[in-house]
């Protein structure tokens, strides 16, 4: 199957039979698990003992071998397996009078190339990118745009090669009724980085969300670590938290009043996590809505809630004057962050509350602190400890049957617990992301068209995240003192991944407001419509064409195909959309 390979085990020692276990290399401090027994050889008729097992390909095994009789190891092999190959290992005894043992890998039937459709992939997203990009150029040629208009309609030609493609500068509903002088104009007011950041972010989640090929690292790490499939709903969170600053900065400069903003702000939160439980979670192929068994958190409840808190936090606190810079400071270096104090003071609170409740909480049948997946990591010694306080917090106050059942550690752990990724603790922390991206907007709003100013503070920012991740972390995966984990939402997974987004979010303002280089395609349609495609992708996620019956399901290049194809389809729909000047807003 894919993934997998074949080992044979061939034992040629006549006294005792052989027990095979094996640990994969992405399981930190876990237990060896049995994979066969292989019996000894027939000395008469000189034929070896062998056993047939399938061993995972993601990750790098150990295999440990040991003896059935004494239970001693007696050799111990460090591979990394090919995708459908053949494998054959060899134990025999090099001196009857030592009674050393030798193990040799062979190999019989080489893997294949499993990533050569990733590829291909590129190379064809790439040569049509490049397609469409020398045809845009050839169209600024006085005599191809002649010709061109020459053969297809002249009028419909010009509309569609001159018309000045926009978007909306309100947080509210855009009619199609507006007339192109405001339309144009509307779009020269808004930061297009931040709606191609925001569909960047999107577009990597559905994809991911679809399956990403079946690759292990376009899925969610199993515990501690960072893959592509991890980065994307923080950013998302963190350029939510940059919209909030400049959407309510907006509706406040042009006369709406702070309790009107604040209805907006409780309606908006409440659709959001409405639609998470009613809409995303439920899986109606299983039956109907039952409360026995349904899923309280999600993603939309999650940014649902960290919207409110965020939104209402920087309604409250907000200060005349703050973001045009007339307030004045005891320290001109922070005075796009000192105005704030009360929102920092708040914030620094709850990371308070957070680290007080992760490593201070009692969690019954497990150590205090403990931030392990459980199962059969740490040696076996905690398997119903998964996710330590954060888990028996969601068990406890919401119950086992209503939180998420298969998490990402069920498979390397072989954790039996239920676990949400989206849980109640790690909601402090999200809060926080969102946090760091308003905090970005604030940069944006104070040094308004001062560009090496919103730059270098862009750059500063994502340095001190990247000290403090790497304070936290000592620079390891596992034996930091807080490890990056997306299931936890840990402090340094937040840092790590607010680190990324500031550079990110540089790179884009640079290249698309400053230096005007991307026009923020094809990222920028579905930035504009992300409620839409996030809500679309996941109800339509098993109909036709987002997904069909693959003649090979064990095929890596049938299913990247199939999750590109949808995740294009999304994109080009977005597109069709925001042609239209339909954005669906909550």
């Amino acid at each position: 199957r894919m993934d997998q390979a074949l080992l044979l085990v061939r034992n040629e020692l006549p006294a005792q039979g052989l027990r095979l276990a094996a640990r994969s290399g992405s399981c930190h401090q876990c237990l060896y698990q049995f994979l066969a027994f292989v019996p000894p050889s027939n000395g008469s008729l000189r034929k070896p003992g062998t056993a047939e097992v399938v061993v995972d390909t993601q990750h790098p095994l150990t295999l440990q071998l040991n003896g059935s009789v004494s239970d001693t190891e007696l050799c111990k092999i460090q591979y990394h397996f090919g995708e459908f190959g053949n494998y054959s290992l060899l134990v025999k005894t090099l001196s009857t009078s030592t009674k050393t043992v030798s193990c040799d890998l062979v190999i019989n039937e080489g893997p294949i190339n499993s990533y050569l459709p990733i590829l291909f992939a590129f190379l064809v997203y790439t040569g049509t990118l490049t397609i469409l990009i020398v045809g845009r150029l050839l169209m600024k040629i006085h005599a191809v745009r002649n010709w061109v208009y020459k053969k297809l309609n002249p009028r419909e030609t010009d509309r569609l090669i001159n018309s000045e493609l926009g978007s909306p500068n309100t947080a509210d509903s855009i009619s199609s009724d507006l007339n192109p002088h405001l339309w144009s104009t509307a779009s020269r007011q808004r930061l297009r980085s931040l709606d191609t950041f925001r569909g960047l972010s999107l577009i990597i989640m559905v994809f991911v969300n679809y399956g990403g090929g079946r690759y292990w690292f376009f899925k969610h790490d199993s515990w501690n670590g960072l893959t592509v499939a991890d980065l994307v709903f923080p950013w998302f969170v963190f350029i939510m938290g940059t919209s909030i600053s400049l959407s309510l900065s907006s509706m406040l400069r042009w006369g709406s009043s702070k309790q009107k903003v604040l209805g907006k702000i409780l309606w908006r939160s409440f659709l959001l996590i409405l639609l998470g439980i009613i809409v995303v979670n439920p899986n109606y192929c299983l039956g109907p809505l039952s409360w026995d068994n349904l899923r309280i958190p999600g993603v939309l409840q999650r940014l649902g809630f960290t919207y409110l808190v965020v939104a209402a936090l920087e309604l409250l606190f907000t200060r005349a004057g703050a973001e045009s810079g007339t307030l004045e400071t005891l320290c001109p270096a922070l005075q796009d962050i000192l105005p704030y104090w009360p929102q920092w003071i708040f914030i620094l609170m709850l990371e308070a509350i957070w680290l007080c409740l992760t490593f201070l909480l009692p969690v019954p049948g497990c150590p205090r602190g403990y931030l392990g997946p459980g199962g059969i990591g740490d040696f076996g010694n905690y398997p119903n400890c998964t996710g330590g306080a954060a888990g028996y917090i969601d068990r406890l106050l919401l119950g086992e049957k209503h939180i998420y059942q298969h998490p990402s550690s069920s498979v390397i752990y072989q954790t039996t617990m239920p676990y949400d990724p989206e849980g109640i603790l790690g909601t402090i922390n999200t809060i926080f992301v969102a946090f760091l991206g308003l905090q970005a907007g604030k940069i944006i709003l104070f040094y308004k068209d001062q560009h090496k100013q919103i730059m270098s503070r862009f750059a500063i920012w994502s340095i001190v995240m990247g000290i403090v991740s790497a304070t936290l972390t000592k620079c390891s995966k596992e034996d930091g003192f807080i490890p990056i984990n997306k299931n936890l939402w840990s402090l340094s997974y937040v840092t790590t991944t607010s680190c990324f987004a500031f550079i990110l979010l540089l790179l884009m303002y640079y290249l698309v407001d400053v230096k005007r280089l991307w026009s923020g395609a094809p990222f920028f349609y579905p930035g504009m419509n992300s409620i839409l495609v996030y809500i679309g992708h996941e109800v339509f996620e098993n109909y036709f064409p987002f997904k069909w019956k693959m003649q090979d399901s064990q095929s890596h290049a049938e299913h990247l195909t199939q999750n590109l194809t949808a995740t294009t389809l999304w994109v080009i729909i977005s597109y069709v959309l925001y042609r239209r000047r339909i954005f669906w807003k909550i």
